[in-house]
């Protein structure tokens, strides 16, 4: 079954002066419980696709089609619970908040779902950090930890609200051959033995090498 579905997608970027085509006319399917990269030179719109199927952006032109529902339909708050709900995010920059501790940056997803007691947020933060070996770090700041320590408490965040689509931009591009293989071994084994959709935007040839499937772009196209 396709979980993700864009059709004739487009995204312009305009300014008073210039107008910069970032996507051409994509189309693509991305099937439940596959892992798949894309890749391509700089500035080919590896990261805008990502942005618009993580609807962190909107396209131009065209839909986007997320677990059967179409997102260009949702408003602002459904499209927020939506994304919160279904979809985590793992970036090249970690993005974790420096005056926060892991455990309060892992449980911050979980503080934008109602319904959620304060015990269960904390039992959820609990057995995700066990899973990556994070536990005896929870009270740790991120500056107290190691750039491949970082990617994983990143990880544990994604994927502490049980998303079925994860979305990895560049996560091993900060790290080096040793810990970035670690992080590719956890998302294999979430893809795997989680079930979860992956899709990593990478310039490591090798590392795409071991996905299902290699979507190439260039020039905002998509590109056999």
């Amino acid at each position: 079954m396709e979980i993700i579905t864009l059709k004739d997608v487009s995204k312009v970027y305009r300014t008073k002066e210039i107008e910069t085509l970032a996507l051409e006319n994509v189309n693509l399917e991305i099937k439940e419980g596959e892992f798949v990269s894309i890749m391509g030179p700089s500035g080919c719109g590896k990261s805008t696709l990502l942005n618009i199927i993580g609807l962190l952006d909107s396209p131009t032109t065209g839909t986007v089609s997320i677990l059967n529902t179409d997102t260009n339909s949702l408003g602002d708050s459904k499209m927020s619970s939506f994304r919160n709900t279904n979809i985590g995010f793992v970036f090249q920059s970690f993005h974790l908040i420096p005056s926060l501790n892991v455990t309060d940056n892992v449980a911050l997803p979980l503080s934008y779902r109602h319904g959620l007691s304060a015990s269960e947020r904390k039992k959820k933060v609990e057995e995700v950090l066990s899973r990556l070996g994070l536990s005896h770090r929870m009270r740790h700041f991120p500056s107290q930890l190691s750039g491949g320590q970082c990617q994983r408490v990143a990880i544990a965040r994604a994927i502490v609200g049980d998303p079925k689509i994860v979305l990895a931009d560049e996560p091993t591009g900060n790290l080096d051959s040793k810990m970035g293989q670690e992080v590719m071994d956890i998302l294999h084994q979430l893809n795997r033995e989680d079930g979860r959709t992956i899709v990593m935007v990478t310039h490591n040839e090798t590392q795409a090498r071991m996905t299902d499937r290699i979507l190439r772009f260039f020039d905002g196209r998509q590109v056999e």
